[in-house]
């Protein structure tokens, strides 16, 4: 299983969260995990809420249309994209589907 993959109800991505960080920023796969550094803590789901912004921007969505299905205290989360395609995602963020 890689980082990406299609679901009848979007496309499922697992990212590896790092809060924390100077500066948000995608920084592409480690393992079978989207990086995804954040400069919110992970306190009172700031970091949860600037991954979901973060994403959101990159990829030119609503912040409406991403939720996070697994991992809401873990660094380790599940995100599911609605009304979007596998290829979209990749090409939007510049990472191959594995």
């Amino acid at each position: 299983m890689g980082w990406i993959e299609s679901s009848p109800q979007g496309v499922v991505v697992r990212v590896k969260a790092v809060p924390g960080a100077r500066a948000d920023a995608i920084t592409g796969l480690l393992g079978d995990r989207l990086k995804v550094r954040v400069a919110a803590p992970p306190e009172d789901g700031r970091a949860n809420a600037a991954i979901i912004a973060l994403l959101a921007r990159a990829l030119g969505i609503r912040r409406s249309a991403l939720e996070i299905a697994h991992g809401q205290t873990s660094p380790e989360k599940t995100i599911l994209i609605r009304g979007v395609e596998v290829e979209q995602v990749c090409a939007k963020l510049g990472v191959r589907a594995s």
